[in-house]
């Protein structure tokens, strides 16, 4: 389980190694499911995207940061598209307990962070079966994740993550890779990453930068990795 106010890396790679990700509109629709059921969850600090796999590094925000939903009224939060999925027979709220703690009066929900990395990856694995007419796991796994318990392995975690294209020599450059978070947080572009935390713990943004440039030695943080 995911607990309340914990960073962490979240992972998954296809089943088989094969690729989760084959043009640009699966990349652009998992980052739009991302929004839909991460942000409510969580801060996200970091993503990247490869092929095959991804990463996400994460703040789960603690319960109390994290907003009820009336399951009455979708509309009226502008969730009617977001959130139809959760809500297949209004009448029936006891179904909802799968993904949200239910308020006292049996309307108010709540999502559960657990739930919704689970849900993300599921309604991403369905859309990608049909549009590619396939059947089966499309994951690994359900999903992994790595509690991240300091700030020097979270700042050297965010620096990998963003140079994992540049690992698997798929581009030469950071900047030439369009499907990480590297891109949005040097960018002055509105954004729902938490721009303004990420680049504080590098002090300015051209420490973050700079530091993007340096060559790292990651065997000391290998089992916070995926490979």
């Amino acid at each position: 389980m995911l607990e309340y106010g914990k960073y962490y890396h979240i992972y998954n790679r296809g089943i088989n190694s094969q690729k989760i990700f084959r043009n640009k509109e699966d990349y652009l629709h998992f980052l739009e499911l991302t929004d839909i059921y991460i942000t409510p969850i969580a801060e996200i600090y970091a993503y990247a995207l490869m092929g095959n796999h991804f990463h996400i590094i994460i703040r789960i925000k603690n319960e109390n940061e994290i907003g009820f939903l009336d399951s009455r009224n979708s509309k009226t939060d502008n969730l009617e598209k977001k959130w139809k999925t959760y809500f297949p027979n209004r009448n029936h709220n006891q179904k909802l307990n799968k993904y949200f703690n239910v308020g006292d009066n049996n309307f108010k929900i709540k999502p559960v962070p657990t739930k919704m990395f689970q849900h993300l990856l599921n309604a991403y694995a369905k859309g990608f079966n049909k549009k590619y007419n396939r059947t089966g796991s499309l994951f690994e796994y359900k999903f992994k994740r790595i509690v991240i318990e300091s700030e020097i392995y979270l700042k050297r975690l965010i620096l990998y993550v963003h140079n994992n294209p540049v690992k698997h020599r798929i581009c030469e450059d950071i900047i030439e890779y369009p499907w990480t978070s590297y891109l949005s947080l040097v960018s002055i572009k509105p954004t729902k990453l938490s721009r303004e935390t990420v680049l504080g713990y590098f002090d300015n943004m051209a420490n973050f930068k700079f530091l993007h440039k340096k060559e790292d030695d990651i065997s000391d943080i290998e089992n916070l990795l995926l490979e």
